[in-house]
């Protein structure tokens, strides 16, 4: 057993898929220090750089003052504290929905939302590029797992139409983690309503960026006036938000129906309680600092300026992802390494994570970088691109 492991180990080297971790020695920021060296950082989700903001840091030491280190035990038993169960009704007000539910992470946040709502006799509709956690989730329900091309709504609406499934969920990124692009809300859930479907979205890298106020895909412009309670809304907290964790917005009836039956909220210790206590304070700084959003806008912009004249293209995207298409998994790594040396981290992105032939920079932006970083990557790239 343990020579075949090796051997696969091997393999992945060979083929530059072998993936290492780094030690950050810094707090998240546009500038860290990895191993003794310091970097301009472009591979953190912190889009509004609050991971290191002084108010959370100060809410987060009030709450562990308040309600100790950790919580415990699990909610339906001991651990579902003051501090959560307050910041479930925020979430709640600031997304629009009636009621939400805090869970862990958005990867069991999903499991517990797919495999609570779908089942042997139901069918569940996948975008093709949807995140693993999604996928995972559709598979550990047991239903049928039906896919569909990327934001191909044509080939989802002929599936649907074709299914006799007794429940029928539709499960999709809001922001695509590896392109960057954006579902079609508004056509997803009228597809909900014509085919007595529900929709699952997961805005992991949407909400605290998109929308009026940061309150998510939702929430923007061609979709805000789309309200349906056919839609079940996930987002995490350890992205845009700065923090940890993860939640669940919908009807009464669907958190009810999470509780009593999603086992990975179920069986599982609560988060701190420290940590929903400072989220509270995030949730303000997210409302409030518009100019946050402001300067993620302008970073992407100065980006996609800059990269015009590059032989590697950005693909289509309006969000803090820019991912950068090199296309061999070789060449990535390369080019990757190449920045790391000028004292720039930008991952390269490499199968089964995205499609052969479309392995890429994964440029990530944040409110915490400066316009001179930016220039300084571009300038980076173009160096890199040019032939010696």
């Amino acid at each position: 057993m343990f020579s075949d492991l090796a051997g696969q180990l091997r393999k992945r080297e060979q083929q530059s898929l072998l993936r290492h971790r780094q030690i950050l020695e810094s707090p998240q920021a546009s500038h860290v220090s990895i191993d003794g060296c310091e970097y301009l950082a472009f591979c953190s989700n912190d889009y509004l750089g609050l991971a290191n903001h002084s108010q959370l840091i100060e809410a987060a030491s009030a709450g562990v003052r308040q309600y100790g280190v950790g919580a415990g035990a699990s909610h339906l038993i001991n651990g579902h504290s003051l501090a959560h169960h307050d910041l479930e009704k925020a979430l709640a007000a600031f997304c629009g929905f009636p009621r939400a539910l805090l869970f862990s992470t958005g990867y069991m946040a999903n499991t517990g939302v797919v495999t609570a709502l779908a089942g042997r006799d139901d069918a569940v509709f996948a975008d093709k590029l949807n995140h693993a956690s999604l996928n995972d989730a559709a598979l550990l329900s047991r239903a049928k797992f039906v896919r569909y091309p990327h934001l191909n709504l044509v080939v989802l609406e002929k599936r649907l139409a074709a299914t006799q499934a007794r429940r029928k969920l539709i499960i999709s990124d809001a922001v695509f983690s590896m392109e960057g692009d954006i579902a079609p809300i508004p056509q997803l859930i009228a597809l909900c309503e014509r085919y007595d479907a529900m929709l699952l979205l997961d805005d992991a890298h949407g909400f605290g960026v998109l929308g009026q106020q940061g309150r998510g895909s939702l929430h923007l412009p061609l979709t805000s006036a789309v309200h349906s309670p056919r839609v079940v809304y996930m987002a995490t907290l350890g992205k845009a938000a700065g923090v940890f964790g993860a939640f669940v917005a919908a009807q009464p009836d669907v958190i009810e129906t999470l509780i009593q039956s999603a086992r990975s909220y179920i069986y599982t210790t609560a988060t701190p309680p420290s940590l929903s206590h400072a989220l509270l304070t995030s949730l303000q700084l997210i409302g409030q600092d518009e100019w946050r959003r402001e300067l993620l806008a302008q970073h992407i912009a100065q980006l996609k300026q800059g990269l015009q004249s590059s032989p590697w293209k950005l693909l289509p995207s309006d969000t803090p992802i820019q991912p950068l298409l090199i296309g061999d998994s070789v060449d990535a790594m390369r080019v990757s390494q190449a920045l790391r040396e000028r004292g720039i981290l930008v991952p390269a992105i490499r199968p089964p994570t995205v499609p052969h032939g479309t392995a890429r920079l994964r440029i990530s932006l944040s409110a915490a970088h400066q316009p001179q970083d930016i220039a300084r990557l571009i300038d980076a790239l173009h160096e890199l691109a040019t032939p010696s």
